[in-house]
């Protein structure tokens, strides 16, 4: 078979009620030579008996996106990688487009738009595109792209539970500023609306804040509510 154009690289954990319903918009994508890499983190709800069928590889990792991104990376055919959220959908013409930015760009990634009915959700994702360009640093809502050689070049994503983007972003500036694409993913509002969206503002200004000033990531992410992981 062809070597891949890209592989898109899907970290999950317990998404069995929604993972067939994500998987299958990027069938199409698939049939056109992308490969698809679903890392499951430890899931007990069937998440991956019901990605295997439908993905090129299904592989699991230590809980963790990071950790999950990287797992994938390493074993991804393509010289050039996406890592897509699970609860993130991508724009008619993504690839075309991901490929012209990293012709010219060692990395990238793409506005984004949060689908739920609260009007803050379209200020907070018009607040984190302007916030983006200005500073370049990336999240991974906004699907991040890079090749496989700027990807090496910085060691991947750092092994924390929280901030792993920010801490992506902050190495591949090193190297170059973000392709900013204009096109839109669309990213699910429910960590918003389960939480409430004015206090889920309040608390990721305050873990970003946090972050900057030298915080843990391990201590960031109990705050957000992430349970340690075991070893």
């Amino acid at each position: 078979m062809p070597t891949p154009t890209l592989s898109i690289i899907l970290p999950v954990l317990n998404e069995a009620a929604g993972i067939t319903e994500v998987l299958a918009p990027l069938q199409t994508l698939r049939a056109e030579g992308i490969e698809l890499i679903v890392v499951d983190g430890g899931s007990t709800d069937g998440t991956t008996g019901l990605a295997t069928p439908v993905c090129d590889q299904c592989i699991g990792a230590p809980r963790g996106r990071a950790s999950q991104m990287n797992a994938g990376a390493a074993v991804a055919q393509a010289d050039r990688l996406l890592f897509l959220h699970a609860d993130t959908r991508l724009p008619a013409q993504a690839i075309a487009a991901i490929h012209a930015a990293l012709d010219t760009q060692p990395w990238g990634r793409f506005d984004v738009v949060i689908d739920g009915p609260h009007p803050m959700l379209k200020i907070v994702a018009t607040m984190m595109n302007w916030r983006s360009r200005l500073t370049g640093i990336a999240t991974g809502d906004q699907a991040i792209f890079v090749t496989r050689k700027a990807f090496n070049q910085i060691g991947g994503f750092a092994d924390q539970p929280l901030m792993e983007d920010i801490a992506f972003s902050r190495r591949m500036k090193a190297l170059g500023r973000p392709a900013c694409l204009h096109q839109r993913v669309t990213t699910a509002g429910r960590r918003w609306e389960t939480h409430g969206v004015f206090r889920t503002i309040v608390l990721m200004w305050w873990l970003r804040a946090a972050y900057a000033l030298g915080a843990h990531p391990d201590d960031l992410a109990k705050r957000y509510g992430y349970a340690p992981r075991q070893s």
